[in-house]
């Protein structure tokens, strides 16, 4: 009898389309749910010659070739932890044990360590994409043993999504490492779906564009430099009519965001290793600040709102929005690959960030034109400090600065809140500014609390006796 290539343990819509995926590559897929039906649900929904379903773990570890090579799709947090210890009744060492789920990276970490004890390999593979990416091809992050990653290295580049036949799949680093370039690329989705959401709102208020204005708008930005999956989408959202109303589908969702918890986790970590990713906190505050929609109601009552004044030259502003939109998206992408810097410090990783650019051309949600950039930019230069210094980068924010600085007083000047845009010229300001008023900080610090200071004409630390000197 022949022998599994592989097996997804859990069978929600992620694992199941995985399985499918693998099966379609001509991989053997074992599948197997803790509850059976599911399993049996499966098969009989989606039938294929290259699926096998399973009842028992037992089961499903006989049937796998060695070494054996599982994939967990269940819920992040304890449900990983019992699959992990139900297959270590079973597993020898080589085994390969993978966590295909959104678990957070320490989690990873903590159970890499745990098998490596035990001579069983442990990863924690990023997949983004959600469920059609997983189906057709998703953008794939592996992290765990470089060496044991050869094992799946054909299996996860054969399922994954391909931009000019390259695998959107790359071995990441050890350990959590998977899971964290997934975890802030989610950081940066938070924060390209903000910067999008307001460029729409100020087009929306103060150029009084149409539905089918706007998705006009956006179909021609994705022909040109703004060219992504996330305006692709957009630009198709302004097309659909309400179903059961007149109207526009767009017009009737109510204004509340939800998020699931990794731009929670990204910005966590950039408080962590103080790196400022401002735009894509702002994201995330903004989505918490959405859920408050009867708040928002009666502060708009309390506060008022004069009528938005309308942009004159309609066109004109629409070369601004774009401009700045541009600009502060590339301000969140610098943010985030500066956020996976300080990390390849701190956990001691090793990141190829040319590499992690090409995971994200494809199958993933922040795939983007301006990735080729990125690659491009870390290829010149491996050791750049930040994306805002190569001459790409540096070339378009120096062009289009003044467009988005006009166009965040625009907002402010008419209550149109662009928390995300405000953050990017911010994030800029600070940042090219080479003297700034933390000087003044450090001497409060030092005197209520003897903090010390270091001084711009000696070196060392000093500490001054402020009440005792202070006429």
């Amino acid at each position: 009898m022949t022998k599994n290539h592989i097996a997804i343990i859990g069978l929600s819509v992620m694992g199941s389309n995985l399985a499918l995926n693998m099966a379609d590559n001509n991989y053997k897929v074992a599948v197997y749910n803790r509850t059976t039906s599911v399993m049996e649900e499966m098969i009989k929904n989606s039938p294929h010659e290259n699926i096998e379903g399973k009842t028992t773990i037992k089961e499903l570890v006989d049937s796998l070739v060695k070494p054996r090579k599982f994939v967990i799709m269940v819920k992040a947090g304890a449900p990983v932890d019992a699959v992990i210890e139900q297959l270590l009744e079973y597993v020898q060492p080589g085994d390969i044990i993978i966590d295909g789920g959104n678990s957070f990276f320490k989690d990873t970490q903590r159970r890499y360590d745990y098998l490596l004890e035990k001579n069983i390999h442990f990863f924690g593979v990023g997949i983004s994409g959600g469920e059609e990416g997983a189906r057709r091809g998703p953008a794939i992050m592996p992290g765990g043993n470089e060496e044991a990653y050869k094992e799946i290295q054909p299996i996860l580049e054969d399922i994954s999504a391909k931009v000019n036949n390259i695998p959107c799949c790359s071995y990441t680093s050890t350990g959590g490492a998977g899971h964290y370039v997934k975890m802030v690329h989610n950081g940066i989705e938070y924060g390209d779906m903000q910067l999008i959401s307001e460029a729409y709102t100020i087009l929306k208020h103060l150029g009084n564009f149409s539905n089918e204005e706007l998705q006009n708008i956006f179909e021609k930005w994705n022909s040109e430099e703004l060219e992504s999956y996330l305006i692709e989408i957009t630009a198709n959202i302004f097309k659909v009519k309400a179903p059961d109303a007149t109207g526009y589908l767009i017009d009737k969702i109510l204004d509340k965001s939800g998020q699931k918890g990794t731009g929670k986790w990204t910005t966590e970590q950039a408080v962590d290793l103080g790196i400022d990713i401002s735009v894509i906190s702002s994201a995330l505050n903004a989505r918490y600040m959405s859920s408050f929609k009867e708040e928002r109601i009666k502060a708009e009552k309390e506060f008022g709102r004069e009528p938005y004044e309308l942009f004159a030259d309609r066109e004109q502003l629409i070369k601004q929005v774009k401009e700045s939109l541009f600009t502060a998206k590339l301000i969140a992408y610098a943010q985030g690959f500066k956020l996976l810097q300080a990390a390849e410090k701190e956990y001691n990783w090793s990141f190829d960030y040319a590499q992690i650019a090409k995971i994200f051309r494809g199958g993933c949600i922040i795939q983007a034109k301006l990735l080729q950039n990125i690659i491009e930019a870390y290829n010149n230069n491996p050791t750049l400090e930040n994306l805002i210094f190569d001459p790409f980068f540096k070339e378009t924010i120096l062009k289009n600065q003044q467009s988005l600085r006009d166009t965040v007083t625009l907002a402010i000047k008419n209550k149109v809140p662009v928390p995300s845009l405000t953050n990017a010229i911010t994030y800029l300001d600070v940042y090219t500014t080479a003297n700034s008023g933390a000087n003044l900080i450090q001497a409060q610090r030092d005197y209520f609390g003897a903090h010390t200071f270091e001084r711009t004409d000696k070196s060392g630390k000093f500490h001054y006796d402020w009440v005792g000197n202070n006429e």
